[in-house]
C-alpha cells in the first residue's frame, strides 16, 4: 500500500487530522506530508478545513465513480456545460462543490432524479436570462409593487438571491458566506463577477458620483468597504453615514416593509454637499428595497442630483423579502 494510501486510511479513521498529527504518526518530512495532502486534494479525495497554524484534512466519502457517470451520462452534454457553469454548493462543514458532479450530489440527498431536476433548473435560469438587459435584472417592477412612490429611476440586481425550487443562486450563495465567514477571498471573486457591470453602468448612464451603502451589522470585515475598495472607482463618492444608535437593529432583522421603511428613513443620512448629474447607488442585496429607495429619497429632496439615479444590487429578491434575511 502506498504512503498516499495509508495517509488517507489515517485520515479516514482519526476523522479530522493536521499535517503535524500525520507527519508524527507516519515519521514524514513536514514537506513530505504536504505533497501527499497536496494530491488527495487534486484528486478529490480529501478536502481541508480551517485557516493557518490551524489546519486539517477530512476525507471524502468514496463515491462509486460509475453511478456518477451513468448519472452525468443521462444528462444532455448542453444542460450539463451549462450546470457545470452555474451550479454551487457548500457544505455545512464549509467545502465548496461546484458544477455538476455537484448538482447530482445534491439530488441524491433530497432522492430527486438528476436528469429531471437538470432539465428543469436549465429552464428556469434561462427564463430569468430572457429577462436581463445587458446581462442584469431589471428590478424596478418590485419596487413599485412594493412603494407608493419609487424615486430611484433605474435598478439592477447581477442576479436574484433565490430562485424557486432550487433555492439560493450561485451569487446568492457566494454572497451569503462570503458575508457570514467574512471570506476575502470569496469577496475578490465577488467583486470581479461586479466589477464589469458596474463600469458597463457607470459609461451607459454618464455617471459621476457613486455611493456605496454603508453596513448594518458590525463585522471586522464589511463588504461593501472590501468592494468599494476593489473596484477602485474613478467617480465621485457620495457620503452615505449609518447612524449609530443605542440598540443596533438590522434590517434583516425586520419583516414588515413599515419596519423597514422607518429603520432606513431614521438611520442613513446623506450628507453630500455637491451636486451631481447621475448617480449610481450599490448595494450588496435588495430585500424589500426600503434601504435604496429611502437613500434616494433623500438624494432627490435635497437636490443632489441633477438627472439619472441608478440602484445596483449584487442580488436582489425575486419576490418578498424574507430570504434576505440571511444577508
Amino acid at each position: 500500500m502506498t504512503t498516499k494510501r495509508k495517509i488517507l486510511q489515517y485520515i479516514r479513521k482519526n476523522q479530522k487530522v493536521s499535517p503535524k498529527e500525520i507527519a508524527d504518526h507516519f515519521e514524514l518530512s513536514r514537506q513530505g506530508v504536504h505533497k501527499h495532502l497536496k494530491s488527495l486534494l487534486e484528486k478529490d479525495k480529501a478536502y481541508k478545513v480551517g485557516k493557518p497554524p490551524k489546519v486539517f484534512y477530512i476525507a471524502k466519502k468514496e463515491k462509486s465513480e460509475d453511478t456518477i457517470d451513468s448519472y452525468v451520462s443521462d444528462i444532455p452534454k448542453e444542460v450539463e456545460n451549462f450546470i457545470e457553469d452555474r451550479f454551487i454548493d457548500i457544505s455545512p462543514s464549509g467545502e465548496i462543490k461546484e458544477g455538476v458532479t455537484a448538482f447530482i450530489d445534491w439530488c441524491k440527498k433530497r432522492d430527486k432524479n438528476p436528469k429531471k431536476e437538470a432539465s428543469d433548473y436549465v429552464k428556469i435560469l434561462k427564463k430569468y436570462d430572457k429577462i436581463r438587459e445587458d446581462g442584469l435584472l431589471n428590478g424596478m417592477k418590485k419596487l413599485e409593487d412594493t412603494f407608493d412612490k419609487v424615486y430611484l429611476d433605474k435598478l439592477f440586481y447581477l442576479d436574484f438571491y433565490s430562485i424557486e425550487r432550487f433555492g439560493k443562486t450561485k451569487l446568492g450563495k457566494k454572497l451569503l458566506y462570503a458575508k457570514q465567514s467574512q471570506n476575502k477571498k470569496m469577496i475578490k471573486e465577488l467583486s470581479e463577477k461586479v466589477e464589469p457591470k458596474v463600469k458597463q453602468l457607470i459609461k451607459k448612464y454618464n455617471i459621476d458620483a457613486v455611493g456605496f451603502v454603508p453596513p448594518t451589522v458590525d463585522r471586522k470585515i464589511q463588504i461593501m468597504k472590501e468592494l468599494e475598495s476593489n473596484l477602485n472607482l474613478k467617480a465621485n463618492k457620495i457620503s452615505i453615514t449609518k447612524i449609530k444608535t443605542e440598540v443596533v437593529v438590522p434590517q434583516k432583522t425586520l419583516r414588515k416593509v413599515e419596519d423597514r421603511i422607518e429603520n432606513a428613513r431614521n438611520t442613513f443620512i446623506v450628507e453630500e454637499k455637491n451636486k451631481h448629474n447621475n448617480i449610481l447607488l450599490i448595494d450588496d442585496a435588495v430585500g424589500s428595497g426600503s434601504t435604496l429607495n429611502e437613500i434616494a429619497k433623500q438624494i432627490k429632496e435635497k437636490n443632489i442630483v441633477n438627472n439619472k439615479l441608478i440602484g445596483f444590487a449584487i442580488t436582489g429578491s425575486l419576490k418578498g423579502f424574507d430570504v434576505i434575511s440571511e444577508v
